[in-house]
């Protein structure tokens, strides 16, 4: 009997073709309705219950399973997710397929987790009788920075089978750091909570020729900027961290003007609720400890962005047996740290049991050490992953609905 990267491979030329349409028309944002459209043509002849969003362009399908053994009642059921958006970066790959969109890119790979979920529904629709309960296939708007998969979960999402999910995986291939064909996972947290950190220092403008006479904000900005570093280090274990970058400072428009104000702009990253919390209370103490010196004011703002990324460890420990039995234990590693990252599949997480899964996807020839990452213009992803992926979700929702069955047949059975 054919296996799953059997029947991906012997679609290889329909999933490549999928994932460079996606990739020369990246949309962003949460309402993508020419990819929402690919993705609906492509799944039109299959037996799916399919609803599309009501806020977003999201597509949630349900593949009811017709196995013998399928439970009568509470029959398990199994998500699969795939991100959709594109990032506002221009393509700078030369590729031949490269975004037609200007100033669009698939720079983080979004259209080949699509192009996956896509082709393995159609693997799983065609062993639909061997399916012990029913699979959820979630395709996700704005998992760049608009957190789509909050709207499709307060949607209905893990409930969309009639229960409630009792697994979520969700996959995202790698330009870079993962050798080629490697998948990696984490028990606990792998990816780190995103928040932002937004500081106003106000000062008093003035003539540039003067400063004595005004109460510059630049330097005192310039000043915070070090100090939340030094915060970063003396504050908090290395074996709990944060990663604080400012990546914007703003203030005024003329070399001789002392503006007004200075602005900060920062992203911040921790992996507990207790680091998170600590750095909201110190550097807000911070900001306005050092204006207060200099006779200025700081108007603080935090805002909440995707939670840690947390992964159940039972559920890593089988997606790592099932990439074993698939392609060989040596193809799965389990990460010794948490990467800096973060996703709002942690949403789903937050929520129900289930597991995160990297996928290396550089180019064969290119060391995976140098390549440009995630995000880059020049980031690349080799179609040879395709079938891969493909072949993981669909073996993955296959056996976790059998051991789910399993465990709910009475035990005479």
């Amino acid at each position: 009997m054919a296996t799953y990267l059997d029947l991906a491979n012997d679609r290889r030329d329909d999933l490549v073709t999928l994932r460079h349409a996606l990739h020369q028309d990246p949309e962003i944002g949460l309402q993508l309705p020419r990819t929402q459209q690919r993705v609906l043509d492509a799944l039109d002849t299959l037996p799916l219950e399919i609803t599309l969003g009501q806020r977003t362009s999201s597509i949630t399908a349900v593949l009811r399973g017709t196995h013998p053994d399928r439970p009568s009642t509470d029959a398990p059921v199994v998500l699969l997710r795939a991100d959709m958006d594109g990032l506002p970066v221009p393509e700078e790959t030369g590729l031949w397929y490269a975004s037609k969109v200007p100033g669009a890119m698939h720079a983080c790979g979004h259209d080949l987790h699509t192009s996956m979920l896509a082709t393995a529904a159609a693997l799983l629709a065609e062993r639909q009788a061997d399916l012990q309960g029913d699979v959820v296939l979630m395709f996700q708007p704005g998992e760049e920075m608009h957190d789509g998969a909050a709207v499709m979960v307060e949607e209905g999402v893990l409930d969309a089978a009639g229960r409630r999910v009792d697994a979520a995986y969700g996959m995202h291939v790698f330009s870079a750091l993962v050798p080629q064909g490697q998948f990696v996972s984490r028990r606990g947290a792998m990816l780190a909570a995103a928040d932002g950190f937004l500081v106003t220092i106000r000062g008093k403008g003035g003539h540039g020729s003067t400063p004595h006479t005004a109460l510059d904000p630049v330097p005192v900005a310039c000043e915070l900027v070090g100090a939340l570093q030094t915060l970063v280090t003396r504050r908090f274990s290395i074996f709990d961290p944060i990663v604080v970058n400012v990546g914007s400072i703003h203030a005024g428009e003329a070399p001789n003007v002392i503006p007004e104000f200075a602005e900060l702009k920062a992203s911040v990253r921790s992996w507990s609720h207790e680091a998170k919390a600590q750095f909201r209370s110190d550097a807000e103490r911070l900001a306005r400890g050092i204006a207060g010196a200099y006779g200025m004011t700081a108007e603080v703002t935090h805002i909440d962005g995707y939670p840690v990324t947390l992964t159940t460890p039972a559920e890593t420990d089988f997606v790592a047996d099932t990439v074993a039995d698939l392609f060989g234990r040596e193809r799965f590693t389990h990460m010794e740290h948490p990467f800096a990252g973060s996703e709002d599949f942690s949403r789903v997480l937050a929520q129900v049991p289930g597991s995160f899964i990297g996928l290396g996807a550089v180019p064969a020839g290119i060391d995976p050490a140098t390549a440009p990452f995630n995000h880059s213009s020049y980031a690349q992803y080799d179609d040879a992953v395709l079938p891969l992926g493909t072949a993981l979700y669909a073996e993955l929702a296959t056996r976790r609905l059998a051991r789910l069955a399993a465990d709910r047949l009475p035990a005479s059975h």
